[in-house]
């Protein structure tokens, strides 16, 4: 698999360009026996986590507009073969493609100049075109929640993390999840294994006893599956999933996980086709919309951290606040987002420092 390239600099300000308006051209109306959308998974989507949940939402979209028939292509490289996928899909009759990972981003755009009249839908990226429009979520914000709760049950001080690939997407998630950490627990810190993969449970199995070894007794992570919550259960430490309600994996272990709920883009979008209203957009929904939420928490997590996640939780929803609001000190403990001032949506989007509480240096 084609890993995800860095974001440079420069894509802070291609977002604001984008994000500028929206692309001047619209798909005419297209009735909902004639979309037949193609879904591109980067893992399989029994994989319990990022797939699995895309696959959830697109089987809630069938529900939503009877007739609708949908179709999947699983575990799909981030690369080339990407470009035969959809296309494969298009000559099926598909005319809408929803392409679920980063690393399809310029493969979607190839396809997609060639296919003037087939919307496409780029989860996670940030190139758009008439016919293209971008989607994710802020899942940074239930990943502070849950770092709450990380930071109250660590008893040694160390909470460990399993992380995909060091690009922003992933690097601002674990900076979430830190802050969280840090506001219930300032001294505690936070050790990185980086797998080099969306999805290799093997790798994450290791990550997580690599870090009980460093003395991480609660762990998060970024990755796909639920290889990582299934080896803390076996080894008895906490764990905070992702994705989904990974409690199935550890059933005794699981505090609660930032979750997805991709369904209500799904509808929205074939909604708009439907309606011949659909124009390319950048779709960066959150808590308040609830595109992004907090698992059910595990047994063992105490009423007043609880308490404490709805009150975060509330002030974030009301726009009071956000969690990248400063003050918020670097790694090297220097102050890089002062006091009454937030990071913008193309700095949160083009994230590459580790904040305070981050132990280890990034990748190169």
């Amino acid at each position: 698999m084609v890993s995800k390239k860095l974001f440079s600099l420069a894509l802070a300000v291609s977002f604001v360009l984008l994000a500028a308006g929206a692309c001047a051209a619209a798909i005419g109306a297209t009735p909902v026996s004639e979309m037949n959308p193609g879904f591109v998974y980067v893992g399989p989507a029994a994989d319990g986590g990022w797939s699995y949940m895309h696959d959830v939402a697109r089987k809630e979209m069938e529900k939503e507009f009877p007739g609708l028939k949908s179709g999947i292509v699983e575990s799909v490289p981030e690369g080339p073969d990407a470009e035969r996928v959809m296309e494969t899909f298009i000559r099926n009759g598909s005319k809408i493609i929803f392409a679920t990972s980063f690393g399809y981003m310029d493969h979607v755009q190839n396809v997609a100049r060639r296919h003037p009249d087939v919307v496409f839908m780029h989860c996670s990226g940030y190139k758009k075109a008439d016919n293209v429009g971008v989607y994710f979520g802020r899942i940074y914000q239930p990943r502070y929640l849950s770092g709450l709760v990380a930071g109250r049950m660590t008893k040694s001080g160390v909470i460990g993390y399993v992380a995909a690939y060091p690009i922003p997407e992933v690097i601002r998630g674990l900076n979430a999840f830190t802050l969280g950490i840090r506001k219930t627990n300032p001294k505690a810190e936070v050790k990185v294994v980086w797998l080099f993969s969306w999805q290799d449970p093997a790798k994450e199995k290791e990550a997580v006893k690599a870090l009980y070894d460093m003395k991480a007794d609660v762990i998060g992570m970024h990755a796909d599956t639920g290889a990582a919550p299934q080896s803390a259960e076996e080894l008895g430490i906490y764990v905070v999933g992702y994705n989904n309600d990974m409690s199935g994996y550890a059933p005794t272990k699981h505090l609660t996980a930032p979750v997805w709920n991709w369904g209500m883009v799904y509808k929205h979008v074939l909604g708009q086709v439907q309606a011949g209203t659909w124009k390319s957009e950048d779709i960066w929904w959150g808590l308040k919309e609830g595109m992004v939420g907090l698992a059910p928490y595990g047994k063992d997590v105490p009423d007043d951290v609880k308490a404490l996640v709805e009150s975060e939780r509330q002030r974030i929803i009301s726009g009071e606040w956000d969690v990248f609001h400063g003050p918020i000190k670097d790694q090297k403990g220097s102050v890089v987002v002062a006091e009454g001032t937030s990071l913008t949506d193309g700095e949160m989007l083009s994230l590459n420092w580790y904040v305070e509480g981050v132990s280890g240096e990034m990748p190169k």
